[in-house]
């Protein structure tokens, strides 16, 4: 900062007056921009009129910048393509992002559009956007290269092995794999630490909100009230 802004930025924007002086005087900034300061509730009301549009044109900056500001990163860590945060999900219906089962690597959907499309104008055959090993055939084939990650200790292939299980009612080796991906030191997803930290209570807990809920239940509604079980 230059000393004339920080000259400027330690007066009172309406009357001049400097603060910390002789007298003491204390300068509040504008609360809505904070691009000023003022000596007095007087002396900014005077000078409402002279500071009002370069006021409103800052809380829209700010707006902005708060609205469209990516967040550092999430649980589930970032993209290996463009690096951006994976997009957090609010439900099992806005799931943003794709775990290769090639590689392991979660990638989100921006990415794996994007090689699609390099592919389709390439006339190329289907490969994974981050390895480009060509797609598995089929479930079938798809669910073998998982569970060979997981074979090998990929904590990523073990935290998705352990969902799948919890989906289809084997809750038991659903946080075994948990436990073991949570050992690994991942938080690829969150009920993953939850559950390794709570242990058996956990355990017992989560399969009472599961069949509780009776026939249709929501594996997602679960997951959410396991979250809340811990911190």
């Amino acid at each position: 900062m230059s000393t004339t802004e920080a000259t400027v930025d330690e007066v009172c924007a309406s009357c001049g007056i400097a603060g910390g002086g002789d007298d003491d005087t204390k300068l509040k900034r504008c609360g809505a921009c904070g691009l000023v300061r003022y000596c007095g509730l007087k002396c900014q009301k005077e000078h409402r009129p002279e500071h009002k549009s370069a006021c409103k044109k800052r809380v829209a900056e700010l707006r902005d910048e708060l609205l469209f500001k990516q967040p550092e990163s999430t649980h589930l860590g970032d993209c290996p393509i463009c690096l951006l945060p994976i997009p957090l999900a609010t439900s099992q219906h806005t799931i943003r992002y794709t775990m290769q089962s090639c590689c392991s690597k979660v990638v989100c959907d921006g990415c794996t559009h994007a090689n699609s499309l390099r592919e389709s104008e390439g006339r190329l055959p289907p490969t994974c956007p981050f390895c480009r090993t060509p797609v598995p055939h089929s479930d079938a084939e798809a669910e073998r290269n998982k569970m060979k990650r997981a074979a090998v200790n990929d904590p990523v292939a073990l935290g998705d092995a352990g969902m799948r299980r919890f989906v289809v009612g084997d809750y038991a080796s659903a946080i075994e794999y948990w436990e073991k991906a949570a050992g690994l030191g991942t938080l690829n997803r969150t009920i993953t630490y939850r559950v390794y930290k709570r242990g058996t209570w956990c355990r017992n807990k989560l399969e009472k909100v599961h069949l509780s809920s009776g026939t249709g239940c929501d594996w997602w509604s679960c997951i959410c009230k396991a979250q809340s079980w811990v911190d």
